[in-house]
């Protein structure tokens, strides 16, 4: 893609949440998180790349011990279209008797959730939490569900604060809808 393709990508996108929306959705996250983790000492695990944004966005709202640390795993690499999971780096803590949050920018189908939760479970984290700044509105296995979502969105393919589109705007400052997909 060139600059000049990703601009008209973002310039007809629709803009489903303002960053303002946005804001607020983090801040209700992170008040459930609150009432839940508070003293937990949880291990908040950020999943590589598109949880970047949404995980700092959501640390510096949260006031009480924690450690960070982040999984590189990912099904898309580069295209729209979700593939097979490739493991790219764990995680450098023990995950053994630890309660651990994964942060993620979207639930989409849930695979890539689905594979973390079992992968933390089977490391030995006590408890395994998840949260994820969107969720499609979409059908998915009962079992693969977050338990801490901020914004619901229909089934379109988005990009902004950690979600991209083909590699770029996922520093859009908003959650958008790309035009025609």
């Amino acid at each position: 893609m060139t600059p000049d393709d990703v601009k008209k990508v973002f310039d007809e996108a629709d803009c489903l949440y303002t960053d303002n929306q946005v804001s607020v959705a983090l801040d209700e996250i992170a008040s459930r998180m609150h009432e839940i983790l508070h003293d937990k000492n949880p291990l908040m695990l950020c999943v590589v790349t598109g949880g970047i944004i949404p995980t700092g966005h959501l640390l510096t709202r949260l006031q009480f011990p924690m450690q960070v640390d982040y999984v590189h795993a990912t099904r898309y690499r580069g295209e729209t279209r979700g593939g097979v999971l490739k493991w790219i780096a764990e995680p450098k803590f023990s995950l053994q008797g630890r309660v651990v949050v994964i942060v993620d920018d979207i639930l989409d189908e849930g695979i890539t959730l689905d594979e973390l939760i079992k992968y933390c479970r089977k490391e030995g984290a006590s408890e395994v939490y998840s949260a994820v700044l969107v969720e499609k509105n979409k059908p998915r296995p009962e079992h693969i569900k977050a338990d801490f979502v901020g914004l619901v969105v229909e089934d379109r393919y988005l990009f902004g604060y950690g979600m991209d589109y083909k590699d770029y705007l996922r520093n859009a400052a908003g959650i958008y809808a790309v035009k025609g997909m």
